[in-house]
């Protein structure tokens, strides 16, 4: 199982954030949002940045290529 959709649902969890409440800020329906939860549907890039950027984590978080979740420092 891909990392990525635990540590999605994982991350708004821990905001208090509910499916509606992320999919409006990725501009896209509940149902999609749930999908990729889910695993159901490929989450494309720009999709999985803003993830990243709502969360104030990396992509490599999200997608499991690090298990520190503080983004990279600006260089």
């Amino acid at each position: 199982m891909y990392t990525i959709y635990p540590r999605i649902r994982e991350l708004r969890e821990d905001s208090d954030l509910n499916q509606t409440a992320i999919a409006i800020q990725l501009g896209c329906s509940q149902q999609t949002y749930s999908n990729y939860e889910l695993g159901r549907r490929i989450i494309p890039p720009e999709i999985l940045i803003s993830l990243a950027k709502i969360h104030n984590t990396s992509t490599d978080y999200l997608l499991g290529l690090t298990n520190v979740r503080e983004p990279y420092p600006k260089v």
